[in-house]
This record gives structure tokens, C-alpha cells and sequence, in this order.
């Protein structure tokens, strides 16, 4: 797939968090990534769970000193820990377990919060890549509020369950405390993603009715279906799209990739001045 011309401005940084695991938040960012690249949108998937699911659902094998470990702790940069996946332009920072003590070790150094925007500087400055998505942990800890003070946008997965509310709640209002101490005043909510979404059931109708109601302007339209294929597709080291091109799973992902393209202006060089300045 031929790549987009380099020489637009920074890329867009994008955090895919989640106040728990279990939601689809890493089904979605690897999906949504290689959905992207389907669409010639140059993208960076960067695994900060130290779980390392997003690293072998794009068929990348973990290997030790890959992650961003070391460039979090001043040792290389993270530029060098970009590799190449199958599935171009959609390239990889791979994670390792070795980010799990980093959960702990960054709460000790200074400037805590501002690890991960630090070393994410040069690789959005360097024209390779249009869109950084993230993969944080399935937890607000100290990796997830790192992407969070790194982002421009805030992608939520929240699954179409009785009390999705709470958890987005909790994400908000993190979302304002950096804010409001100046963190990342840049940051914004990029939307709502439902997940697992069954239309059999009136719950996940209603679930997604009560988001719309409370985040009109952010809640995607495309909802996310509760599919086999979709939970098949990482053991085979393959995205949807790959796995099952024309299955359901697939279109969802391909409907959402097209909203979020078009939301955050990704087919449109931005022009190369005030690193970090949202877009909407």
C-alpha cells in the first residue's frame, strides 16, 4: 500500500484508555489501526500494556528491550523502537513485561506525568507517521495518565454493559484534574466507542441511548458488535480486516475508522507549528 507524502505537520496523538479490562479497548486500537493504514493513514500503534495483547495481534513476537521501557528511562529513544508490522503503513512500538515496573519506577522520577510526552516529541515531529494511537493499560495508573498527558485526543471504549456510565465518568473527571493543574491543556475527549454491542438485547440498546444522551456530540455512530470472529482474530497475529475481511467485525471497524478520520482531519496535512495543538 503506497505510503502518504511526509511533510505534514505533527502527528496526532490519540490515547485509547479504558477504566477496566474486559471493554475492547485493545481489540479496538489494534482494529482501528489497521483500519487506518487501509486507508493510506501512516500510523504508529504504540503498546503501553504491559500485557503486550496489541504487540501479538498485529503477528509481532514479543522480544526483551523492544518496549519503551528503556527510552522512559532515559536509555534510546523511542524512534528506535519503531518496527514494521505486515499490514503498511501501519507500523509498531511493541510492549514487554518489563513495562509493568514501570508502573512503579515512573511515579519516583521527576517531571513524572511528562515521561512518555517527552520521548513521544521527536517521533511526532519526524513527518513518519500521521496518527500515534496508544494502547494504555486497562487501568488509570501511572502509564495510562502518561498517554493521557501525552494526547491530544481521548478515544473511550466502554462496553454495552448496566453501569458503562461510572467508568466514563471516572475518566473525565481525570481528564479535568490534568487539565486544571496543567498538564496537558490540550487535551480532549476525541469521542465514545461502544463495544460489545448485542442488538438482540434491550440493555445494550439502552446503555448506548443513555451515553447519547449525556455526550451527544461525542458518542461514535458506528457501535462496536460482540462477533466470534473479533475475539478469534489476535490468536491468529491478524487484525479484523485481515482475519475476516467482509465479516461484520470488519465493516464496524471500517465505519469507525471513516468517523474518526474525518473528525479529526487526518486525510489533511496540518501545518507544522505549535507541536501538541488539538484539532477538532
Amino acid at each position: 500500500m503506497q505510503q502518504e507524502p511526509s511533510g505534514h505537520g505533527p502527528a496526532e496523538i490519540v490515547a485509547c484508555v479504558s477504566q477496566k479490562g474486559g471493554v475492547g479497548k485493545t481489540t479496538t486500537a489494534v482494529n482501528l489501526a489497521a483500519a487506518l493504514a487501509e486507508n493510506k493513514i501512516r500510523t504508529l500503534l504504540v503498546d503501553l500494556d504491559p500485557q503486550a495483547n496489541a504487540t501479538s495481534a498485529v503477528g509481532v513476537e514479543k522480544q526483551a528491550g523492544r518496549s519503551l521501557y528503556g527510552p522512559l528511562h532515559g536509555e534510546g529513544t523511542a524512534l528506535q523502537k519503531v518496527t514494521k508490522t505486515a499490514y503498511s503503513p501501519l507500523s509498531l512500538i511493541p510492549s514487554e513485561e518489563d513495562l509493568a515496573a514501570a508502573e512503579i519506577e515512573i511515579a519516583q522520577m521527576e517531571n513524572y506525568l511528562g515521561k512518555l510526552h517527552a520521548i513521544l516529541q521527536p517521533v511526532r515531529a519526524s513527518g513518519r507517521f500521521r496518527v500515534i494511537l496508544i494502547d494504555c493499560p486497562p487501568a488509570l495508573g501511572m502509564l495510562s495518565m502518561n498517554s493521557l498527558a501525552a494526547a491530544d485526543f481521548l478515544l473511550i471504549t466502554l462496553q454495552c454493559e448496566y453501569m458503562a456510565l461510572e467508568g466514563l465518568g471516572q475518566i473525565l473527571r481525570n481528564v479535568e484534574r490534568l487539565k486544571a493543574a496543567r498538564v496537558n491543556e490540550r487535551l480532549e475527549l476525541g469521542g465514545v466507542i461502544m463495544t460489545m454491542y448485542d442488538a438482540r438485547t434491550n440493555l445494550a440498546r439502552q446503555v448506548v441511548d443513555e451515553v447519547r444522551q449525556h455526550l451527544p456530540d461525542k458518542i461514535f455512530g458506528t457501535v462496536i458488535p460482540r462477533t466470534v470472529r473479533l475475539s478469534e482474530a489476535p490468536s491468529f497475529g491478524k487484525p479484523i480486516t485481515a482475519y475476516d475481511p467482509d465479516g461484520p467485525g470488519t465493516e464496524a471497524y471500517r465505519g469507525l475508522a471513516a468517523a474518526v478520520i474525518a473528525r479529526f482531519g487526518l486525510k489533511y496535512a496540518r501545518p507544522a507549528v505549535q507541536i501538541g495543538r488539538a484539532h477538532f
